[in-house]
């Protein structure tokens, strides 16, 4: 009898003693898959492309291949970043972008770009903000970003404030800004997107006007883009991109490729 309350004893301290180290091997691998989850979920990302020209709404911007490194905090529908581009030639074009938007329910995003172009040719003031010097350009754009069953994107962009281009007065004077405007469309098929962006802004070419993205309305980038994923090894692959890009109000073309890190 006294043996079979000792065996009864050992199996109870084995259960005992398994049981605890199955509530604290669980435990470690909850705080374990916590740790993962909180670095997975950063609000944080880093991005950087490397182009072979940085064309942009139909326009080149350098001549060049372009280096552009991103950073951006989003979080609940809120993202503010910064994002650059600088070609490798000199003195090549530069930019460095600020950003802030706000995305309803994945389908609307606002936002506010201040965009700046570096001369680094001259002893630029990157804090000079008075509206007829500055060298930044304020622009606000809406735009829809499709569903699943609808994979169609628009935007509406618009200059509000700094160096867009501007109206002229009789005597040849500088006058207001022409708050040169863009529209885009575009749609993604299953391998390829296609794009057309419009010029919404006219000059007055007769006393001298130009515009920002043309001077009459019309199409200005105009073409489409593929994505192909490159397999590195198991566990990693570089996304390779082509863009074939027309701007048929300045009787251009661009065949650009891109990696993204």
């Amino acid at each position: 009898m006294l043996v079979l309350i000792k065996l009864n004893t050992m199996r109870n301290s084995t259960f005992l003693t398994l049981l605890v180290l199955s509530i604290g091997l669980s435990g470690s691998y909850k705080l374990c898959a916590q740790e993962e989850n909180t670095i997975l979920e950063s609000p944080i990302s880093i991005t950087c492309d490397l182009m072979s020209r940085y064309v942009w709404r139909g326009t080149d911007f350098g001549g060049s291949p372009s280096i552009q490194p991103g950073v951006e905090y989003g979080k609940n529908g809120i993202a503010i970043g910064a994002w650059a581009a600088y070609t490798i030639n000199s003195p090549g074009e530069q930019e460095v972008d600020l950003y802030a938007s706000y995305t309803f329910k994945d389908l609307l995003t606002f936002t506010v770009t201040d965009y700046y172009f570096p001369d680094e040719l001259d002893d630029y003031n990157y804090f000079n903000y008075n509206n007829n010097t500055t060298g930044h350009i304020l622009e606000v754009s809406l735009s829809f970003n499709g569903t699943q069953k609808l994979p169609v994107s628009l935007l509406l962009a618009c200059n509000v404030w700094g160096d867009d281009a501007v109206r002229l007065n009789g005597d040849g004077s500088e006058g207001a800004l022409q708050y040169s405007t863009y529209a885009e469309a575009s749609y993604a098929f299953k391998y390829l997107d296609v794009f057309a962006g419009v010029n919404l802004t006219g000059a007055d070419t007769s006393i001298g006007e130009s515009g920002f993205y043309g001077d009459n309305p019309g199409v200005v980038n105009l073409g489409l883009s593929t994505t192909k994923e490159i397999q590195i090894s198991e566990k990693y692959s570089l996304p390779l991109s082509i863009s074939l890009i027309t701007n048929p109000q300045a009787e251009k073309i661009y065949l650009v490729a891109g990696i993204s890190f």
